[in-house]
């Protein structure tokens, strides 16, 4: 990115100038200028797309760890009031609604793990369905789906897989209401029946980890984490019924957008006014997408624990937070001295609510909310608690993860998928996958460094770092 288009507020913060004629909304990105330097040009005109959407409020925001994506930059930000004609966009979501990450912490520690590694990766590879299409043992009937979409990891939890607790450190507890089943299409439930608690490809993955550091200690004991403890992250979403919600509507607003006269500054960014017929029905297909995401992880969860238990029939595995990447939610947020309910659009970024905030568990009401920070496998990850500046300054958002510094094409050039797992054994680090060429697709130097985003989304006051962890072993598809 040209940094000379850019105007400096502080050394985490920076805005864009309006030039003469200009009708857009103020845009913020935040992020070291060693990060804004590496990110592709398209994040900015993306974002200063996002800029000009009708009822935008504040300023249209990215993430340190932002990238191009479609529409949406990933890792952008922009909230949306539906009494002031305010949209809601599928570009602004993305696809794979609901990708996020559950973390799970153990009553294990590096010493009782290391020597039985092997073997439990391989029971996780095993006992975990993962890749593309990959389907699990559970078969929904359509009428079974349509109650997972309605409740979510509720429904989970109440067909046995997991325990009513794990439902206190979930997002919305489990389950998001305004879900709309009859809005998702049969197209969408039919590639979803057979992915109930399965990973899927790509960036998902399901890790074990290490706390190797720890910055804050007071947030850590609140969190139950100490160094050398054992997590377990399980980055997955929606899987297909996600995806085609998102294919779907893509259509369906962009034609809302041209009967409603609604001007798009590009075609990617179709949208409807967040009270329109087809806003409405896209937020519930959403909504049902956000349910269907919290019930994969939360079966994921149950198949994560039976394994480890065949390996260390001892071991406790704690939900500590799940926390959703790529939503649009209804929250109330302070806008110039009033309180406003508004449309969020996280795309590729995380919510971030800061100490006090009622809707967090009453566990972390000192400490503020869990943030998770997904590395790319072979370079770690980081756990976060929310800042109440964030809540003023990026609406309670802050990253999600490393963030791609180069596409799977491109990687591809550069890495052999094979060479790649044999030197990160070396390492210490096992990976488990069923494609080399997928492998090759997420190696660790396609993305950005995961310290230095932490590092700025700590600086920027999005969030503060509480703990740093190193990968052991990783399953992906």
């Amino acid at each position: 990115m040209d940094l000379s288009k850019l105007q400096q507020i502080d050394p985490y913060s920076w805005s864009v100038p309006l030039h003469a004629g200009e009708k857009r909304a103020p845009v913020r990105l935040f992020g070291s200028a060693p990060l804004l330097a590496t990110m592709d040009d398209k994040v900015l005109e993306q974002i200063v797309n996002v800029a000009c959407l009708p009822g935008l409020v504040g300023a249209a925001m990215t993430m340190p760890d932002a990238h191009w994506g479609y529409g949406f930059p990933i890792g952008g930000v922009a909230a949306f009031d539906a009494e002031q004609g305010g949209i809601i966009s599928a570009g602004g979501v993305g696809f794979d609604i609901s990708c996020g990450i559950r973390c799970l912490r153990s009553n294990l520690d590096s010493k009782a793990l290391l020597p039985h590694l092997e073997h439990l990766a391989d029971v996780l590879f095993r006992d975990i369905p993962a890749g593309m299409g990959e389907e699990g043992e559970l078969r929904l009937s359509p009428r079974e789906l349509d109650v997972v979409l309605q409740r979510g990891a509720e429904w989970a939890v109440q067909a046995g897989y997991g325990v009513a607790q794990d439902l206190e450190f979930i997002e919305e507890h489990g389950r998001v209401p305004g879900a709309v089943p009859e809005a998702v299409s049969d197209l969408a439930k039919k590639r979803q029946r057979g992915e109930m608690g399965t990973l899927g490809s790509g960036n998902h993955y399901l890790e074990v980890q290490i706390v190797e550091r720890i910055y804050d200690t007071s947030a850590a004991q609140a969190f139950g984490l100490a160094e050398g403890q054992i997590v377990v992250s399980i980055h997955c979403g929606s899987r297909g019924l996600g995806h085609q919600i998102g294919t779907d509507y893509l259509v369906t607003l962009a034609k809302a957008a041209s009967r409603l006269g609604v001007t798009l500054p590009d075609r990617e960014l179709a949208c409807a006014p967040i009270k329109s017929r087809e806003g409405q029905q896209y937020l519930g297909a959403m909504n049902a997408g956000i349910n269907c995401a919290l019930a994969n992880r939360q079966i994921l969860t149950h198949l994560t624990r039976s394994a480890f238990a065949r390996v260390f029939p001892q071991a406790m595995l704690e939900t500590l937070f799940d926390v959703s990447h790529n939503t649009c939610k209804a929250e109330q947020h302070v806008v110039d001295g009033q309180l406003r309910l508004l449309y969020v659009h996280r795309k590729g970024a995380t919510r971030a609510f800061g100490p006090g905030h009622p809707a967090l568990p009453q566990r972390y009401q000192q400490s503020g909310q869990p943030v998770i920070i997904g590395g790319s496998m072979g370079t770690g990850s980081y756990i976060l608690a929310g800042n109440p500046e964030s809540e003023n300054s990026a609406y309670a958002s802050a990253s999600h993860g490393a963030g791609r510094a180069m596409s799977r094409k491109q990687a591809l050039k550069h890495w052999n998928g094979r060479d790649l797992l044999d030197g990160l054994k070396r390492k210490g680090i096992l990976i488990r996958t069923r494609s080399m060429r997928g492998a090759a697709e997420e190696a660790p130097g396609a993305y950005k460094d995961v310290d230095l985003v932490a590092e700025a989304t700590e600086m920027a006051g999005l969030a503060r770092r509480v703990a740093f962890l190193r990968p052991c072993a990783c399953i992906k598809g």
